[in-house]
């Protein structure tokens, strides 16, 4: 089988979908990979390596007619004019946007989003949320604490003692948990908030205090259990006992990392204007769901900003500031996920009864296969 790797077009993303690690192993298979000359350039990944571990080097629509085309972002409209109707590709192609999705379709693809897997064991290797997120996390902290003037941990000198700095994270799922880790490693005091109440333990292990909002009714108590270890919007009540909360213990940190996403929904409002006001002065915040509209309503997307004294970064795609990582979990990714789509001589095997297989499948034979 012919499997294209192209370059990224989208701005501001360094990521690859193959390194010479996964590469060698595709060819080891008997596939041939046809990957696109400086695909890996910005993330690290030299052409003469590709060629070493066994691919053939060659321009977009080269790595764009093959049988199966691995990406990191779907494809934008000459992309797609460039693929063969009725080829597979698979990458995160954000199962949630349906436009993009039809124009998938209407492309003739098979396509894969690997966003949509489900949370099961079988499906760990493949995750891609949560590969890329956890890189996300650790990164926000190092942005904080470049834009931080003064320094995480407690320091005794002989000039006197400098206080560690406070840190808040909102969202306790992977991006957040790192988040918590990599701040402690750093020396900061961390507190952590989240709607599920088995976040509490996970929270405590690393060494945070969990911000504990009581919960006033069954309803509530069961709603915040989640669905698929994915949270769900909380009622007005509990949100508003959360956001009075919230608000005091943002107006004491130094660092705030607000992580709090709902797959497929806007990004629920955590740090209003009015919390943002009552923060010191050079305190920070990393709102990573600015790409969904953002934590903070002051966070501008792939910039950073200054307002009422606090530095917002609502840089939208972290991972790619760490691309040669990121790109080596995600090609990983992308490796387990092939083994479900083909049998054990290499040939494209698309098991539609497979969990996995059937909720990341998007689109096939001209039609969106999944709704809103």
């Amino acid at each position: 089988m012919q499997i294209g790797i192209p370059r990224e077009t989208l701005a501001g993303e360094t990521r690859v979908a193959a390194t010479p690690e996964t590469v060698k192993k595709y060819a080891a298979a008997k596939h041939t990979v046809i990957v696109e000359c400086g695909a890996g350039a910005a993330a690290h990944y030299e052409d003469e390596a590709y060629a070493q571990a066994g691919a053939t080097l060659g321009d977009a629509a080269q790595a764009l007619g093959t049988e199966l085309v691995l990406k990191v972002r779907a494809p934008n409209a000459e992309e797609r004019a460039r693929m063969q109707r009725g080829a597979v590709l698979a990458g995160m192609l954000d199962p949630y946007d349906q436009a993009g999705l039809a124009a998938l379709a209407e492309a003739g693809l098979t396509a894969f989003a690997l966003e949509a897997a489900p949370r099961i064991t079988r499906a760990q290797s493949l995750d891609v949320l949560s590969s890329q997120a956890n890189l996300a996390g650790y990164k926000a902290v190092l942005l904080a604490a470049n834009q931080y003037g003064r320094l995480f941990p407690m320091m005794m000198t002989a000039a006197g003692t400098l206080k560690a700095a406070r840190v808040v994270v909102l969202g306790a799922g992977v991006a957040g948990l790192q988040a918590i880790a990599t701040a402690k490693r750093l020396g900061a005091m961390v507190e952590a908030s989240d709607v599920r109440p088995a976040a509490k333990e996970q929270i405590e292990s690393l060494g945070a205090k969990f911000i504990d909002v009581p919960f006033e009714t069954d309803e509530e108590r069961e709603i915040a259990q989640g669905v698929g270890g994915y949270a769900r919007p909380m009622p007005a009540a509990w949100m508003a006992r959360q956001a009075a909360l919230v608000s005091q213990r943002c107006a004491q940190a130094d660092i705030v990392i607000s992580t709090a996403l709902i797959p497929g929904r806007p990004a629920p409002v955590l740090i209003a204007e009015e919390t943002v006001r009552a923060m010191k002065p050079g305190s920070v915040i990393v709102d990573l769901a600015v790409e969904r509209g953002g934590n903070c309503p002051l966070s501008e997307k792939d910039r950073i900003v200054q307002k009422h004294g606090v530095s917002l970064i609502g840089y939208s795609n972290l991972p790619a500031l760490v691309p040669t990582d990121a790109s080596a979990l995600y090609a990983r990714n992308l490796l387990d996920f092939l083994k479900l789509i083909t049998n054990a001589d290499g040939a494209l095997a698309i098991q539609q009864d497979d969990e996995i297989v059937k909720a990341c499948m998007v689109c096939a034979d001209g039609k969106v296969l999944r709704s809103a």
